[in-house]
């Protein structure tokens, strides 16, 4: 009798006892030239685009929080999933809601990110605007979010570099000439520089970030989706929509990989569970960032070639020698 008790408590242990873990697991694909819910992934409104054809399949990891310790012990067993920290993935007193909210907005920064890449590896043009003002500090209340950047102490803007560059030689309390443009008006302001801990600079305030100077609007419509690791497979979602041919020739292409705004492919987290994802979508190449190479080559799912990338140019070049028969840098 007292075993058979003992049994019944050690299963509701078991099935009720909540672990300090999180289960990662093979996420949801999604064609990025196709649709989600009736409406295409990259829109392009206001400009000629092409038909495409094949898949750029961007893919994702499952976080399961909340796991029973029977149910972890479960899903570990299966191979299929990987028992992580909880600590890793939300912080000691932050909410899951918190923790969404900043994996959407690492996935808002990506489509920004992949659209300024992507129009800049076709050859547009792209302006400086402030993305954030520091809220205390010289540019409070002169420069406004959005407000376009134009020259900043005598030194013409091209880029975003071209702000931290024009303020290298001052110092806390000069003044500099700044000017910008708010909609259709053209203003310059004289601003004296703050001074922040640590930085023998002039402090101005403003976060400066390349945007895409372009008469056409791009939209990516995709919810539920968090993290920044689908910007290469946007980018070039976005350049083979706006270029004649199809990119991946109708081959069913996935990958994964953060892009800053100069193209520039970063490593990101899960490769192994997005590979698996990949495969299962019927992908039969992936793109691998460069610094997931390593990691990727000792856990790639049979018949699944990967393509090293280190720059959307890289990917674009890769898919037209794929296209082409041709060879591909690999890990």
């Amino acid at each position: 009798m007292i075993s058979l008790v003992l049994v019944l408590v050690l299963g509701m242990l078991g099935g009720f006892a909540r672990v300090p873990y999180v289960a990662l697991g093979p996420g949801p694909t999604y064609n990025t030239l196709g649709q989600v819910n009736g409406a295409d992934v990259v829109q392009v409104e206001g400009q000629e685009t092409f038909p495409t054809n094949g898949t750029l399949t961007m893919t994702t990891v499952s976080v399961t929080d909340d796991v029973s310790l029977f149910g972890a012990l479960g899903l570990w067993i299966s191979g299929r999933y990987a028992l992580a920290p909880r600590e890793e993935f939300f912080r000691p007193g932050e909410s899951e809601q918190q923790v969404r909210d900043q994996n959407v907005k690492a996935f808002q920064d990506s489509q920004t990110s992949a659209e300024v890449a992507a129009l800049r590896y076709l050859d547009y043009p792209v302006k400086v605007v402030a993305a954030e003002i520091t809220k205390g500090s010289a540019a409070d209340n002169v420069i406004q979010p959005n407000d376009r950047l134009l020259n900043v102490n005598g030194r013409d803007v091209a880029g975003y570099e071209d702000v931290r560059a024009a303020l290298e030689s001052t110092k806390p309390g000069d003044q500099v000439d700044i000017t910008f443009q708010r909609e259709s008006a053209r203003q310059t302001a004289r601003i004296t520089l703050g001074k922040v801990e640590d930085r023998p600079t002039g402090f101005l305030g403003v976060l400066p970030v390349d945007r895409a100077d372009v008469p056409f609007d791009v939209k990516i419509s995709l919810a539920d989706v968090g993290g920044p690791s689908a910007g290469l497979l946007l980018a070039l979602s976005i350049v083979d929509k706006l270029t004649p041919g199809e990119l991946n020739g109708g081959l069913p292409i996935a990958g994964t990989g953060e892009i800053n705004d100069q193209g520039e492919v970063g490593r990101i987290g899960g490769i192994t569970f997005k590979m698996v994802a990949a495969r299962e979508s019927g992908a039969t190449t992936f793109l691998v960032p460069a610094g997931n190479c390593d990691e990727a080559k000792q856990h790639a799912p049979e018949g699944l070639r990967l393509v090293k990338v280190e720059k959307l140019d890289d990917a674009v070049t890769s898919l037209k020698a794929l296209v082409a028969g041709q060879d591909t840098p690999t890990c």
